[in-house]
């Protein structure tokens, strides 16, 4: 089953264009709201404590809080899903939770995961790397190597975003609802590029070549299992596969 055998029924389900892209745009904004709010935050409790106040000092506390600000906009963007799913009058298995005829759920859940798994030490060992290069020698917003010791304030918080909150809630918002809607206006290669821009928008606050990194790489993936299978299930276990081997890598990393 492919994504283009769900035409009919995608296009019938895309409903308000203007809610599709309010959806699809809400999500880098509602991060960039978090962050502000964090920094007028930390700023009046140094204020009050009678402590110098500068935007040195207030940029290590936000970064410290980033596994606390990832669980909170993770919450936030679960609430936006359930909002829109519940306007559009849309359910899990409409968006691609259920399996095809000649489909099983086990497989699909292995082909996700061992892909999954394939992307993450990938990561590891070339993209990350070439990220790094890319930022030391091209240049980017955010400092090479600022990215894991920003997620490592608080691994709690870091699991509870990244591992448990993150697969379900970005795979419903970016290829559940998102990618099916795009594709009820679009073409499927088009659909899928655009997607891939509102995925890697999300991740803004690890730079420009993160953006482009998990857009491109790790949203492109997944949206070719949604366009591949034809269900969201394989996406889902890929990107739990990831974000759990990028947890367990910042784990190890804190424990070196």
């Amino acid at each position: 089953m492919s994504l283009t055998g769900s035409n009919n029924t995608t296009r019938s389900n895309a409903g308000s264009g203007k809610r599709l892209w309010l959806t699809l745009g809400l999500p880098p904004v509602i991060f960039l709201v978090a962050i502000v709010l964090a920094s007028v935050y930390f700023g009046a409790v140094a204020g009050a404590a009678g402590t110098a106040v500068t935007s040195t000092t207030i940029s290590e506390q936000v970064t410290q809080a980033t596994p606390i600000l990832l669980l909170g906009v993770q919450l936030a963007l679960l609430l936006l899903l359930w909002r829109t799913l519940r306007a559009e009058g849309v359910s899990l298995p409409d968006m691609g939770w259920r399996v095809a005829r000649g489909q099983q759920l086990w497989r699909e859940v292995g082909l996700g995961a061992v892909i999954g798994v394939g992307t993450a030490v990938l990561y590891f060992t070339v993209l990350s790397p070439l990220m790094e290069m890319a930022q030391r020698t091209l240049g980017d917003y955010v400092p090479a190597g600022e990215l894991f010791p920003a997620l490592s304030g608080s691994i709690l918080p870091f699991f509870l975003a990244n591992v448990l909150l993150a697969p379900f809630v970005e795979e419903n918002l970016y290829r559940g609802y998102g990618l099916r809607g795009l594709y009820g206006r679009f073409q499927p290669p088009l659909a899928i590029f655009i997607s891939c821009i509102f995925f890697g928008l999300l991740h803004w606050t690890g730079g420009f070549w993160y953006v482009l990194l998990t857009g491109f790489v790790a949203g492109g993936i997944f949206a070719g299992l949604v366009a591949k299978r034809g269900n969201i299930i394989a996406a889902f276990a890929a990107h739990l596969a990831l974000n759990l081997v990028e947890f367990l890598y910042v784990w190890l990393w804190l424990s070196a």
